[in-house]
């Protein structure tokens, strides 16, 4: 028993350390090694043990990764602290099954052969994954490909398989290692593998799967700090109008960006004039302007919208996937509006597809806040969306690691759909990322400014934007059937 109490905290103190694997640390061989030490330690577990190892894993992994949730709930939701604390906890907790699940479904099929054993490995823990990125809506926050954007060679993969295909690629090499820490013939085969994988990841980072098309535009990416307990206070509304303005007048572009919920009105209660003087300041009026603001629609229905305002008129991306609790209540949980108080809480999701909007030129795929986590929704615009562009409100997270994480997704769908990520965020971290994965120009977080630059729009499709999550799945699926297959010839 006392053995058992290690191998959990060991298990548990990996899960945590693996969190140094992502932004702003960046350290990404470390969750090689944790992961590859949890794969050792899974060798030989009964079914029960291997879930709750991956539960520790998961729970240390959480909890010290995106327990900044009890920010919103309690600093911004009004939640009592006692509460905020138990609730987040138990996020974290509901979080950490996917790898228990991972464990137990590794220590059930195992079949003893090593290399079938490895392969199984690395699709339980990438199915694990995909499947806390769908359920309940999902939250694929952490999930271990985005610990391996530029500079590892294994960013080289995102194009073809997508974040998940990272994950898998990245889960094989620390399993390699994990399992053959014991068995000593398979270290020069191990180790040829883990080379040929690195090899062929940093060979794909060469690769030119899209092509800049037309002419630059100068964008301006504005970035208001406004503080979030202050935002939706009736007597400072002006001050929200009126840093916008400035902000546009100062930094004039083709394309002005404003981030999500910019101003705390609903699209129709903008002051006429307000409009014509941010475009005025677009290229004198030519270029388009793109606003997060809450939208109504005809049958009073209310959507968290990105607004673009051109000479042509008024188009509208409107949020499809929305965050539970924080844009919509799931049935049954009414209750919890007594606990929370939380602005502009009660949206209706838009249209899974949205074709792009035309702004400047160029064919804008909008999304806002946490939608870019969902690559397969992302590339639902593409291929003719021409940039990508996020609209972000994480002053709801307050000064933690969410800001950070949040940047290195984009890194993330930028690499999976080789288009430029433009992020507008009123806290931070406004910023301009290259079709291959790296942060070009950044503000820095909790501070007001402006992010002016140059970008092009790029035409042609990556691999995933044409398969999504197919392939990887594909993989996962092979991965889950080879050990099945190995049981069958032997049985004959």
């Amino acid at each position: 028993m006392r053995r058992a109490s290690l191998r959990l905290a060991a298990a548990a103190l990996l899960g945590a350390a693996s969190v140094l694997g992502f932004a702003p640390f960046n350290l990404f061989p470390v969750p090689l090694i944790t992961l590859a030490a949890l794969a050792w330690l899974w060798q030989g577990a009964t079914p029960r043990a291997a879930a709750m190892q991956g539960f520790a894993f998961g729970a240390g992994c959480f909890l010290a990764g995106v327990s900044w949730v009890y920010v919103s709930m309690h600093v911004f939701g009004g939640m009592p602290p006692w509460l905020a604390g138990v609730a987040a906890f138990l996020f974290c907790c509901v979080l950490a099954l996917f790898p228990a699940l991972a464990g137990s479904a590794f220590a059930r099929l195992r079949s003893g052969r090593f290399w079938t054993d490895a392969l199984l490995a690395a699709s339980a823990w990438t199915f694990a994954e995909w499947l806390r990125g769908w359920v309940l809506t999902g939250f694929p926050w952490l999930s271990f490909g985005y610990a391996q954007t530029p500079p590892s060679p294994l960013a080289g993969y995102a194009p073809l398989l997508g974040v998940h295909g990272v994950g898998f690629a990245a889960a094989l090499v620390a399993v390699l290692c994990g399992l053959t820490f014991h068995r000593r013939e398979h270290w020069l085969p191990s180790g040829a593998a883990i080379v040929v994988l690195l090899g062929i990841g940093a060979g794909l980072t060469t690769i030119e799967w899209t092509q800049p098309a037309g002419k630059p535009v100068t964008v301006s990416l504005l970035q208001g700090n406004i503080e979030q307990s202050l935002k939706w206070k009736p007597e400072r509304l002006q001050q929200s109008l009126d840093t916008y303005l400035r902000l546009a007048r100062a930094h004039p572009a083709q394309l002005i960006v404003l981030p999500e919920t910019a101003l705390p009105l609903m699209l129709d209660q903008l002051p006429r004039d307000y409009v014509s003087d941010l475009r005025r300041y677009a290229q004198d009026g030519n270029g388009g302007v793109l606003l997060g603001i809450a939208a109504q629609d005809a049958q009073g229905r209310y959507y968290n919208s990105a607004a673009g305002f051109t000479p042509e008129g008024v188009r509208l991306y409107r949020k499809s996937h929305l965050v539970p609790f924080g844009e919509f209540t799931p049935p049954s949980f009414a209750w919890t509006l007594a606990l929370l108080n939380i602005p502009m809480s009660n949206f209706s999701p838009g249209a899974a597809v949205q074709p792009p909007l035309t702004l400047a030129g160029e064919k804008v795929a909008v999304n806002i806040c946490y939608e870019d986590v969902f690559g397969e929704e992302i590339i639902r615009a593409l291929p003719e969306a021409t940039l990508l562009v996020n609209l972000s409100n994480t002053a709801w997270f307050g000064d933690s690691l969410a800001q950070p994480q949040h940047l290195q997704i984009a890194q993330m769908r930028a690499l999976e759909t080789g288009r430029p990520m433009l992020r507008a965020t009123n806290t931070g971290m406004t910023a301009i990322v290259s079709p291959r994965g790296r942060v070009e120009r950044v503000l820095p977080p909790f501070s007001e400014g402006a992010l002016v630059g140059e970008v092009s729009g790029y035409t042609g499709a990556t691999p995933y934007v044409r398969w999504g999550n197919a392939a990887v799945l594909l993989l996962v699926g092979v991965g889950f059937l080879a050990p099945l297959l190995g049981l069958r010839r032997s049985a004959h």
